[in-house]
Order: structure tokens, then C-alpha cells, then sequence
């Protein structure tokens, strides 16, 4: 057991800073893997809500996370919180803004507000190509 340590000693001496790269770069392949599959689209996702949350508006349909559905009757910026309107009997409750999980409103976008649509490495898809139209003269 004694001699065998040395002897591997020996031989890793010329091959060890090709497996000590070759690991640096399958540890950088899996972290960028971890990133672009699951931290990034959470991030993303969180980044809509909290942009859907702070567009409300008084007289938007939402629903809560708990299912319950009403109109906003009032919002109130230095509680973080909203009052929405439940049934014709005009029951109010009072909930925090984190609770809102979509705006049932359907609201009318202007063609400035549209996003960009983007191809898959991050360029803008262009639409301004005119079709081709032959002519005979």
C-alpha cells in the first residue's frame, strides 16, 4: 500500500492540469446549464408579476391566489395592499398585492406597448421585408 501512493504520484504529474481544466469547464458547462434552465426563467416570471401587480388599476377583475374573484374598488400604495368589490351584494375585502394572481381585465394595447418579438438568440425578429411582386412591363 506504501509503494503505491508514490507511483501514482508519478504518473499523474504530466496529465493533472489537462483533468484540472476539463473539470473547470464541465463544472462552468453545468452551472450555466442550472442558470439558463431554472434560474432565469424564474427570475423572469417574477419580474412579470410583480410588473402585473404594479399596473393595477381601479375597476380591474382580478383573482386572488386563494380563488377569489372581485373588481378593485381601491388601491392603497402605502399598505401594499387593494380593496376589491366580491358579488352583486358588494361585499368589500381588503388584501395584500402579493395575493393578486391574474388580472382578468382584458386591456387594450397600443402597437407601441406590444413587446418586441425576438428570435431565440436575442435579435429582433424583423417584419418590415416587403413581399415580392412581380411585374410585367
Amino acid at each position: 500500500m506504501t509503494n503505491f501512493l508514490p507511483n501514482l504520484a508519478e504518473q499523474s504529474t504530466g496529465n493533472n492540469s489537462m483533468s484540472m481544466i476539463l473539470m473547470i469547464v464541465i463544472y462552468a458547462a453545468i452551472f450555466a446549464a442550472l442558470y439558463f434552465f431554472l434560474i432565469r426563467p424564474n427570475s423572469k416570471r417574477k419580474k412579470e408579476e410583480a410588473q402585473m401587480r404594479n399596473s393595477l388599476e381601479i375597476g380591474d377583475e382580478i383573482t386572488t391566489i386563494g380563488g377569489i374573484m372581485g373588481r378593485v374598488v381601491a388601491i392603497k400604495d402605502d399598505e401594499d395592499a387593494i380593496i376589491i368589490e366580491t358579488g352583486s351584494d358588494r361585499v368589500k375585502m381588503k388584501f395584500k398585492k402579493w395575493c393578486i394572481s391574474t388580472v382578468d381585465t382584458v386591456k387594450e394595447t397600443t402597437p407601441e406597448q406590444k413587446p418586441e418579438k425576438k428570435s431565440f438568440f436575442g435579435k429582433k425578429k424583423s417584419n418590415d421585408v416587403e413581399p415580392k411582386t412581380d411585374t410585367k412591363e
